[in-house]
Parts: C-alpha cells; structure tokens; sequence
C-alpha cells in the first residue's frame, strides 16, 4: 500500500474574507506623506496575511488536510528598491509565533512555498539574480519564524532557456555556486510547461542534489518526442533519497484541449487515477499538491471522486491508501 495525501494552494474559496495575498501597490504607498504611517501600513497588511494564513491552517486541519502551500504574498513591497532598510520580520514576530505554536500542536502539517514566477536562478542580470535571492531569504526568514525547518520547502521552476537550453542549464549550476547552503537546502525544482522538461530538470537535480518536485500536468503539456515519464520515475525517486520529507508532486488538470497548459478548476479523476496507478507501491508516501483554479473545493471534489474507487481507503480528510 502506498500513503497519498492531498493539499491545496494558498487560499481557501469555503472562507470568506480569506486573502493572505492583500497587498499594497507602491504607487499607494507613495501617497501616504507620512513615511513612517506608511511603513506602519504595510506591516498591519502583512500581519493581517498571517493571521489568515492561520485562519486556513486551522481550516485545513478541521477537514483532515495536512498538506498547504502559503502564499509567496504575504509581505507586501518586501525587499522593494525603495526600501532597503525595512526590517519587515521584526513586526511579524507575534503573528509568526502564532503559527510557530499552531505547528507544534500540529507536527504532521507539511507547509512548504512556490516563489513567483521572477525567482529565477539561472538568470544571467546580476540584478535579477539578487533579487531572487532576497526574495529567498525573505521565505527563510519566515519559515523560521513559524518554525519551520527551511530544508526542501521552496519549490522554483529552473528559469528562463534564454533560446540555448543547454547553456541555460549551465548557467543554473554556474549560479548555485553563488547561493548559500543554506538557502540551496530550501530549494527543490519543478519541471514547467513550456522550456525545461523532466529530463532536462533531473539533470540539475541529479547533479547538485537537489529533489526534483514532478508536475504531471506540465510533463504532458511539454515533453520531446511524447517521452514516458514513468521511463524517468525512479529517477525521480532518488532524487529525494536524502531528503528528511517524503516525495511531493503537482496535480492539476488541463482547461481545455485549446488551452492545454491553463490550470481547470477541478482535477480530473482519470488523469489523477492513471498517475496513481503507475507509481502505487514505487514509495511508501507520496504527497500531492492540487493546483487548481478552485483550491480547497477542488480537493473536496476529488476526494469524494475518490472514495468511490475500489482499491481506495481514506483515513481522514484528504489521505488516503491506495492498494
């Protein structure tokens, strides 16, 4: 038998008033005279963020999901231009702590991060490869503040292919070697849709041992030649063999046959059913991240979808055996 567990990203559309993304644009930020007032501004946002950040942890736990991914929005205009020497963490001290206790009551709670899009390791602008790594710094701070281990909780796409995918592959290991240990430790990779395939995102992880997070949606959007991923799985496997966390992988389905790479609102059971199917009993647990338009409620759905399967027994919520 094989452990599944299913999470959802971000947010939660069962709640109301649930953002932890509120933000201010630095346009309106620059309105308010005040500096200090404005200041003060970001920081009651960025508070109220985790306090819903809470807010759907505790959501979570009461509907037996034990898996979430919070927002990389928590802290607005962090590490802007404008303002270099903000210390942003020191007034989130007591909302962070707030989920630190949370956790602690919680230990099965796997919590992890997927920075934007312009967290991009193999950039070849020393500018943008700084401002990933403030932005990573930024995810370590506050994943050490609700005392979290930083050790494989950020998941990154490789970056751009800059036309040469061979040399941008390169230009990924040239930047590591610029990275601290401790945020290479944070760091897992993802396979994407449209420029770096599994094969082309195992070889940097197999070579700078880095666990390679697999997106089946993205595979079949963006693979040569129809490879089999299931050619490549044990390979994918291994990748994790010194991680402290189980295997994790991304779930979504395709909008349409048109809009192939677009995330639907649901996933769909066929798709989820052959992934399982092929790699049940490859790995004691394995824990599977939706990322579809309707979170939470995409993972309720297919839940229920699921419990109606043979071979399927649930032990709580959003886990399951699969025999």
């Amino acid at each position: 038998m094989m452990l599944v567990r299913l999470g959802y990203v971000a947010m939660s559309v069962h709640l109301q008033n649930a953002s932890p993304s509120k933000t201010m644009t630095f346009a309106q930020f620059s309105k308010i005279k005040d500096r200090e007032a404005a200041v003060r501004k970001l920081e009651r946002i960025a508070v109220s963020n985790l306090e819903t950040c809470l807010r759907l942890l505790r959501h979570s736990t009461a509907h037996g999901i034990s898996f979430f991914r919070l927002t990389s929005r928590i802290i607005p205009l962090a590490n802007h231009e404008e303002l270099p020497h903000w210390n942003y963490l020191r007034p989130l001290k007591r909302a962070l702590e707030d989920i630190k206790d949370y956790l602690s009551e919680h230990p099965d709670m796997r919590v992890d991060f997927h920075p934007d899009h312009f967290v991009i390791l193999n950039g070849i602008q020393k500018e943008v490869l700084n401002m990933s790594i403030r932005t990573l710094r930024m995810q370590e701070g506050l994943l050490k503040g609700m005392g979290i281990d930083p050790e494989h909780r950020c998941v990154l796409h490789v970056g751009g292919g800059y036309n040469d995918i061979e040399k941008a592959l390169e230009q990924f290991i040239h930047n590591w070697g610029l990275i601290s240990e401790s945020l290479q430790r944070m760091i897992m990779l993802e396979n994407d849709d449209t420029t770096f395939t599994l094969k082309d995102t195992l070889y940097l992880c197999e070579k700078l041992n880095i666990p390679l997070v697999f997106d089946y949606h993205h595979h079949l959007a963006h693979n040569h030649n129809s490879v089999q991923w299931e050619d490549d799985w044990e390979r994918v496997i291994k990748t994790w063999e010194f991680s402290k966390l189980p295997i994790k992988m991304h779930i979504s389905s395709p909008r349409s046959e048109k809009d192939f790479r677009a995330h639907a609102d649901y996933v769909d059971l066929s798709m989820f059913l052959e992934f399982l199917e092929t790699v049940k009993g490859s790995v004691p647990r394995i824990d599977c991240m939706i990322e579809a338009k309707r979170k939470d409620d995409a993972l309720f759905k297919l839940v229920d979808e699921l419990k109606n399967q043979p071979g399927i027994e649930f032990i709580d919520g959003a886990s399951f055996y699969i025999k």
